[in-house]
């Protein structure tokens, strides 16, 4: 154990642990701050298997944390991947009506749009639809012109490299087992015992499980959905253009089957969400048994199941049949055939479950003493990183004292 305590530990090396740590050491660079990450390198989970879109904060209920911090993080963002050199590609997007039952909703999303203050937008017709994306099919459409797209983990990368700079540590290889408090807090992990004044849990699928082994009684549930891609032969690239989105189901907070092209060019298909059996289940076939019992015996697991059942089974189908899947993308792009599509690959999404079965809509943020745990933080989480980590910085900075 170090005799010498740090001021505060991050837990998470993703791209949220790094860019909180990076805002700490930019409004408090006397501190003496770590970060600890389970893996033995950063962003291997969330960040690393991130579709790389720099959302423009269209969907999200104004007023909330996601629409404040996803406009200003992008704004953000851009400005740092500029200059740090970091590859962006401008693609613009469209998210699609295609019956006139969705119609209500597609204004619904223009409405939260310019209220969130999103630039560029307009609403379009099919024609104007066909100038943009000759290929896409629906009765209007929402012009999103300033959508960009970036490797999310080149980003996470910088922001260690800054860190690194500014004198931060960065230590791998390092799991949470349980904290203690004795004076400061005892951080008991997989690489010995580390002493800090305070702590931040910013790691993602296991947000929930930190913060209950630190004595956060927490009436949530981190629950794992997995998103699985396809990807357009490169002969069908030009098939698409920018990003195309049907227009979302508001129950859920996930933005539907679309079709979006990559920082190198490629274009992939999905992703679907469908529940993983395992919080880092990458493959169908991936199970974990602690994982799986510890979501069945959350009683919102089951509240939720009993809600959304034949939406389950219809996720579960197309996970399962890529006939289907296909049918979803052909909504959008008639034109595409199913064997045009190849498999590609796949991310895990932290979502957090109340007790009453409702998906958590908003970052949520628990205070503890002398913990603070970051406990739903899904897309876009990533593009709002910067926002995000000036937020939680700022909540720590007053929580603690600093």
């Amino acid at each position: 154990m170090s005799t010498d305590p740090y001021d505060v530990v991050v837990v998470g090396g993703g791209i949220i642990g790094l860019a909180t740590m990076l805002a700490l050491h930019r409004c408090q660079p006397r501190l003496r701050i770590a970060l600890m990450e389970k893996e033995s390198s950063l962003a291997c989970h969330q960040t690393g298997h991130n579709s790389g879109v720099i959302h423009s904060g269209i969907y999200y209920r104004p007023g909330s944390l996601k629409a404040t911090l996803c406009v200003r993080g992008a704004r953000a963002l851009l400005d740092f991947c500029e200059k740090n050199q970091i590859p962006l590609r401008r693609c613009g997007k469209v998210i699609v009506a295609v019956t006139g039952e969705e119609l209500p909703r597609l204004q619904e999303l223009y409405r939260r749009g310019m209220a969130n203050g999103v630039p560029g937008l307009s609403l379009i017709g099919p024609e104007q639809l066909r100038e943009l994306e000759p290929h896409a099919a629906g009765l209007q459409a929402i012009h999103v012109p300033g959508v960009w797209v970036v490797d999310f983990r080149q980003v996470a990368e910088s922001y260690a490299r800054k860190i690194r700079e500014a004198g931060g540590g960065l230590l791998t290889q390092r799991g949470l087992l349980r904290t203690r408090l004795r004076g400061n807090l005892l951080l008991e992990t997989t690489g010995g015992e580390m002493e800090s004044r305070f702590m931040i849990n910013c790691a993602g699928l296991h947000a929930d499980r930190l913060a209950r082994r630190s004595g956060v009684r927490l009436p949530l549930q981190i629950v794992p959905f997995r998103g699985e891609y396809w990807e357009l032969i490169p002969e069908k690239r030009n098939l698409v253009r920018g990003l195309i989105y049907p227009v979302p189901d508001p129950r859920f907070p996930f933005l539907g089957v679309h079709l979006s092209i990559r920082i190198d060019g490629r274009v992939e298909a999905g992703p679907n969400a469908v529940l993983a059996l395992k919080r880092e289940g990458y493959q169908k076939t991936d199970l974990s048994l602690p994982d799986l019992y510890e979501m069945l015996k959350f009683p919102g697991f089951w509240r939720m199941a009993s809600r959304y059942w034949k939406t389950g089974l219809e996720e579960m189908a197309r996970s399962l049949s890529k006939r289907l899947f296909v049918r979803a993308i052909q909504r959008l792009v008639p034109d595409i055939q199913e064997k045009e599509l190849l498999p590609s690959g796949s991310g895990v999404r932290a979502q957090a479950l109340d007790r009453e079965g409702t998906l958590l809509d908003d970052f949520h943020l628990v205070q503890e003493d002398r913990t603070l745990h970051l406990c739903n933080a899904p897309s876009p989480a990533a593009t709002a990183s910067l926002a995000i980590g000036e937020h939680v910085a700022e909540v720590a900075v007053r929580q603690f004292k600093l």
